[in-house]
């Protein structure tokens, strides 16, 4: 459905969302009505949302401290970092989860339901795109190469699996699941894994096992509907994201088969945003390795930053319909 003409755009987001400050200044220059709300946060701070529904009919409001919002004029919803919902901080134990859950299904349920308005992307769309097993069969079915994947927690299966791959396996997580060690954050990175690592803790949960791709470089493309922005990464490091700032990074063209392939993956998923990264192989092969559906992208060189910023903007004030031909 397009987006309402002349509505506000919302915009879902933590406090501290540098990224969105981006996009919304170019809003802010352009005159579109915004309004920020961070739906896990503001109502326990000042935020009202309401939402009425009768035969034939429904409406809302949502009042921050400083705007009022009639939901039926939206436009376009941007889902960036909001904060989880957490229930406020001055309940606890069963209060606060109660509360917690509430805000999760109410506040949640209304802003995923608002009529007319274009989602970048729908949260439930998002969440639902985040699962790497549905990734990678969505991939298969858009066209892209994939690296053999096996996903178990059977512990002879992954020893078998990962002695088979004639260029080695690799092991990495199927969530980036909050890990502290010593009160210290923890980051699980993509690595390098051998048949006799493998033991029976492999049992507790799912873990995933790919065939490591004999990559030349990494590749980024950002996908904002139909328009694609990629970077080449080159890094020392298996997983690029480890340490970042020994990357470098150069604008690069997309093939036109990886850019069908996108689209198609785009489509199956109902997104109209996504964060692909690929293996390119010294004989030119991309290999999806997976799809990010809120995925960062602010850290890219200016250039290709400014870009997705005014295309993100596009899709926000204009929705689908100009932005993709």
């Amino acid at each position: 459905m397009a987006a309402a003409p002349g509505g506000s755009v919302l915009v879902l987001t933590g406090p501290d969302d540098v990224t969105a400050d981006l996009v919304l200044r170019i809003l802010a220059n352009r005159r579109v009505p915004v309004v920020r709300l961070d739906p896990g946060r503001d109502p326990h701070e000042g935020a009202a949302l309401t939402a009425r529904y009768r035969t034939g009919d429904r409406s809302g409001t949502l009042r921050t401290p400083s705007r009022a919002l009639d939901l039926d004029q939206v436009r376009s919803v941007w889902t960036r970092r909001p904060s989880p919902f957490e229930g406020p901080p001055e309940l606890s134990g069963q209060e606060r989860e109660f509360a917690a859950s509430q805000s999760f299904w109410g506040v949640g349920g209304i802003l995923a339901s608002l009529p007319g308005a274009h989602y970048v992307n729908h949260p439930w769309r998002n969440r639902a795109a985040e699962y790497k097993p549905a990734q990678l069969a969505a991939a298969g079915r858009s066209g892209f190469l994939l690296p053999s994947t096996l996903i178990t927690n059977d512990p002879e299966q992954a020893r078998e699996f990962t002695a088979a791959q004639a260029g080695g396996a690799v092991y990495k997580p199927l969530w980036n699941t909050r890990y502290q060690a010593d009160g210290e954050a923890q980051q699980v990175w993509v690595r390098e894994v051998r048949p006799y690592e493998i033991n029976a803790a492999v049992a507790v949960c799912p873990h995933l096992f790919q065939a490591r791709v004999d990559k030349a470089y990494d590749v980024r493309v950002t996908a904002v509907g139909g328009r694609l922005f990629a970077v080449r990464i080159d890094s020392p490091d298996l997983d690029w994201r480890q340490r970042q700032s020994l990357m470098e990074c150069t604008p690069i063209t997309v093939p036109d088969r990886v850019a069908h392939a996108v689209a198609a993956y785009l489509d199956q998923c109902q997104l109209a945003f996504g964060a692909f990264d690929f293996a390119v192989t010294r004989t030119g092969d991309w290999y999806f390795l997976e799809c990010n559906p809120n995925g960062q992208w602010a850290w890219q060189p200016d250039a290709v930053t400014g870009a997705i910023a005014e295309a993100i903007a596009d899709r926000l004030e204009h929705g689908p319909d100009l932005t993709d031909r």
